[in-house]
């Protein structure tokens, strides 16, 4: 049996960027995918300044994935960032804590897009967006590819060489 975590995630696209509540926590991310196995490298820096580097690796599509995460010294990801050329996003990362679950509005810098996104503990588990967020959603796109990182990442590249 694999014993991979499981990512459990409902995804939505917004009209644009919602009105933050007072405690919403920015982070900012550049993420970059490896060619051959489209490994995901990261770098975070949250508020307190302190850059979080990890490696990822999810599989599957949709609601359910599984995903293995493991933290990289800053310097694997500086000396692997080169591979992950015409594969690479950077965006804002707004977590806010409400009834139990977080969600996280991502802003993306070279797009006009902004997605958001809760994990929850199972797959049937029922999640009312919030009121400072429902009326920002377009729809809900958990099961559409286009709106993966990956293939944002790929569509980033394309504006940039048109």
């Amino acid at each position: 049996m694999d014993s991979t975590p499981l990512e459990i995630e409902r995804k939505f696209l917004l009209k644009g960027m919602p009105p933050l509540p007072e405690h919403a926590v920015a982070h900012r991310m550049e993420q970059g995918y490896l060619p051959e196995d489209r490994g995901r490298l990261r770098r975070t820096v949250g508020p307190d300044g302190v850059p979080v580097c990890t490696l990822t690796f999810k599989t599957g599509l949709g609601l359910v994935r599984r995903e293995d995460r493991r933290p990289i010294p800053e310097a694997e990801f500086e000396r692997q960032w080169p591979r992950t050329e015409g594969r690479r996003l950077l965006k804002t990362r707004y977590k806010v804590a409400e009834a139990g679950f977080t969600w996280e509005v991502d802003r993306y810098d070279d797009l006009d897009l902004v997605l958001a996104e809760v994990e929850l503990p199972t797959p049937d588990t029922a999640v009312t967006p919030p009121a400072w967020l429902e009326p920002h959603i377009v729809r809900e796109v958990t099961d559409e590819p286009e709106y993966q990182n990956y293939e944002i990442a790929l569509r980033v590249a394309a504006e940039r060489s048109d």
